[in-house]
């Protein structure tokens, strides 16, 4: 073993604060990745995993979904979170009978998700039966059984809820969506509806796809690269190359965001000469430091420029879109003050922003979770999307939408029918393909299976890979909701809170990584995935699984299914997990765009799924055309002395996965309870720096009144976010977002939009 984990937990008194960084990657990038590898999976495993990282005969990385080159790929084609993610999952630490027999629940609940994660790979199937202390060892087939006898007990099969986590491969999504769907229920809630939900359902409304329409090749000829609520030197980190060639290329680039991010500031590439001894790039060339929730106001600013200015492209309004005239009469009464207000920005500002949009006649714009998690997502995606149609920057290259996904596979899952309102072609499709029947009514989404589970109208959850416990909103209601359940099941690689927050009976059932060989009955197997681009790709693990007890996701999937349909079921559950390109075959004849997978999938690069309105200009939306929207805007009311908060990765996570307790980029070292306010906000509201506080969220609920929500023992840290607003980790703040607080249509929590109030701890 490289070396032990951890013995104690996190000691937040011992957190360091210094000043933030400018810049980002460089030398310090690549030592930490290497020491956490090294730490992690000894020198040995290090040069043989991270050598196949994101290559075409390799594995693809499990962290974010920023695509691969096409063509030629660097030699280390990987990020220091993306070394962090493969030296969490290739690590040589191990969980055994033994850890669970000197570990009881109780103690286990204690232990921060830190701590968890970093004691090791899961290595046996476990369970924890009713009124047990302890985890202990089940077989494979009793821990199938016990699932089975409780789905088949149930009284409805909509009392089954399956969560599934954006890591899962198109093979085992389809096949999970297959197993709900005979069994007969659409509760299917999954990832996408706490983070990219609101994307979806703005873009499926405007273009008819709820995916981007951009390629990796369009960043390299772009005139303008507008990042919006979004970190990538944090989450996405590879798309800093892609940024840096951009402004090679002689792209422009603006960042709206309330905290300045190191990655959009300066980018220092490890791979080349400037990134190591020189300054590196300088990559934002204009930053918006936006209030949180102002982004629909500023986008709608910027389209009441463009048309007074006449500054639009008439050809693509007048021959794809529909709804201009209503649009263009709404934002022509453009109320100033309240763009101001809501944006915290300055009209010269604004003004100087539009002209960028002007000057290029090839804009792309991204955003991530800063735009999606607000009551007001949906309407604010929707303002950016008009703001590309004004200027003709869809379906042309170099330009269109981005909405970059966080999770590794989360729009794959999605696109094999991961969702709880899938289209009827698809599910006709579904029953056509296998002889079934499957239902029509609609499942539950993330919010809805909460409080489904707390109301007693959910009683077995599943749940496909994630942290769901550490990943909701709203943590001691989502706990008690999971403890309503009857049955609790977590398919995992390792360890965390949601393995120990369980209904009367847990099952922990261990899976192949993406890094390890999956050999089946045909020989060894590969498995796709989807990228934000819609390119479907390989991906094959090479290392030796941490141990003989695991399965493949496919085979969980297979052998729960044979067991809780019977062997009278018409699905071939047992030659599919013999041989994934069976599943393959079935894929290409039910999902769209997916013909003749097998072949193409087989190619160097995979391939490109369909997106009309980037290869047509054709959209399939209720209009036939591109459809501007008006909505009112939303200026977020924050009474007096309350602020409103954001919720935040640091650098040394990924989503719920805690790698490390050092946020370099922000100055954070050796803790996580922190919670980041402008210096002029600490002064004003009567507190220092480095003080100890609670942060208390208020939510009115009609007719109850104003909800208080706790989280206690932060520190406050003075940083350059934006007046009024501050910002914390998840998901130490996640106990401050209320479950019903959501975004309209999506239903997405609204973790970036909390009004809190700070008190002396």
């Amino acid at each position: 073993m490289s070396s032990k984990p951890p013995q104690h937990d996190v000691d937040e008194s011992a957190l360091e604060v210094s000043t933030p960084k400018t810049w980002a990657a460089g030398i310090p990038g690549v030592l930490v990745s290497l020491d956490r590898a090294v730490e992690q999976m000894g020198v040995g495993r290090t040069v043989k995993t991270l050598r196949l990282l994101n290559q075409r005969e390799g594995f693809d990385c499990p962290g974010c979904a920023w695509p691969e080159p096409q063509g030629h790929r660097k030699m280390a084609e990987f990020c220091e979170n993306g070394a962090k993610a493969v030296a969490e999952e290739a690590t040589k630490r191990r969980i055994t009978t033994a850890f669970f027999a000197e570990h009881s629940i109780e103690s286990l609940r204690t232990k921060t998700d830190y701590w968890l994660g970093q004691q090791g790979r899961l290595t046996e199937p476990m369970v924890l039966k009713p009124g047990a202390t302890h985890y202990t060892p089940i077989s494979w087939d009793a821990a199938f059984t016990m699932i089975a006898d409780e789905l088949n007990a149930l009284s409805s099969p909509d009392e089954a809820i399956f969560y599934t986590s954006g890591r899962t491969s198109n093979e085992a999504a389809f096949l999970y969506q297959l197993l709900v769907r005979s069994f007969g229920t659409n509760n299917l809630p999954d990832c996408s509806n706490m983070c990219h939900e609101s994307s979806g359902s703005a873009l499926n409304q405007t273009i008819g796809i709820g995916k981007g329409s951009v390629s990796i090749k369009d960043f390299d000829l772009a005139d303008l690269i507008v990042v919006v609520g979004q970190n990538p030197g944090t989450n996405h980190p590879r798309m800093l190359s892609a940024l840096e060639d951009a402004k090679k290329n002689g792209a422009k680039i603006i960042a709206v965001n309330p905290l300045p991010e190191a990655g959009l500031m300066r980018f220092k590439n490890p791979q080349n000469v400037a990134g190591v001894v020189g300054r590196g790039t300088a990559l934002c060339d204009e930053f918006v430091q936006i209030k949180v929730g102002g982004d629909q106001a500023l986008f709608q600013a910027i389209g009441h420029l463009l048309l007074e200015w006449d500054k639009v492209d008439r050809d693509f309004i007048n021959a794809k879109t529909h709804g201009f005239d209503a649009y263009a009469a709404h934002v022509k009464e453009l109320d100033w003050d309240a763009v101001l207000t809501a944006t915290g920005l300055t009209r010269e500002q604004i003004t100087r922003v539009a002209g960028m949009f002007v000057d290029s006649k090839r804009t792309i714009a991204c955003w991530a979770m800063g735009l999606t998690q607000h009551k007001h997502s949906v309407p604010t995606i929707q303002e950016v999307v008009n703001v590309m149609f004004l200027r003709g920057m869809i379906g042309k290259p170099g330009a269109g939408l981005c909405p970059v996904r966080g999770h590794s596979n989360v729009q794959g899952d999605r696109t094999m029918g991961i969702y709880e309102k899938m289209p009827e072609k698809f599910l006709l499709a579904l029953e056509n393909e296998f002889s079934i029947s499957v239902p029509r009514k609609h499942g539950f989404d993330t919010v809805d299976a909460i409080n489904a589970m707390r109301h007693g109208r959910g009683k077995v959850f599943i749940a496909m890979g994630g942290n769901f416990v550490s990943a909701t909103p709203d943590t001691p209601v989502t706990e008690k909701a999971l403890e309503q359940c009857s049955l609790t099941v977590h398919v995992s690689t390792k360890l965390n809170r949601s393995h120990v927050v369980h209904g009367r009976t847990a099952l922990i059932l261990p899976a192949l990584g993406r890094t390890e060989s999956d050999v089946q009955h045909s020989g060894e197997q590969f498995v796709t995935v989807e990228d934000s681009m819609s390119v479907v790709h390989r991906s094959r693990g090479r290392l030796k699984p941490a141990s003989d007890q695991l399965l493949s996701e496919v085979s969980i999937v297979c052998r729960l299914a044979r067991k809780t349909l019977g062997s009278s079921h018409p699905v071939a559950w047992e030659q599919f997990e013999k041989d994934y390109d069976i599943i393959r075959e079935h894929i290409s004849r039910v999902v769209p765009g997916c013909t003749d997978y097998n072949t193409r999938v087989r190619q160097p690069d995979g391939f490109v799924l369909p997106h009309p309105p980037r290869d047509s200009q054709e959209f399939a939306t209720a209009t036939g055309k591109a459809n501007f929207t008006a909505s009112p805007m939303t200026v977020i009311e924050v009474p007096e002395g309350r602020l409103v908060m954001q919720t935040l990765r640091s650098h040394d996570q990924y989503n719920t996965t805690i790698y490390g307790l050092d946020d370099r980029y922000r100055g954070v070292k050796d803790g996580r309870r922190v919670v980041f306010v402008n210096p002029d906000d600490i002064k004003q509201l009567g507190f220092r720096d480095g003080q100890m506080v609670n942060i208390v969220s208020e939510w009115k609920d009609d007719p109850t009144g104003v909800v208080e929500r706790r989280a206690e023992s932060f520190r406050i840290v003075s940083y350059s976010t934006a007046r009024g607003c501050v910002a914390t980790y998840f998901p130490e703040a996640n106990p401050l977002i209320p479950l019903d607080s959501k975004a309209d249509t999506s239903g997405t929590p609204t973790s970036k939009s909390v009004i809190v109030r700070l008190e002396q701890a």
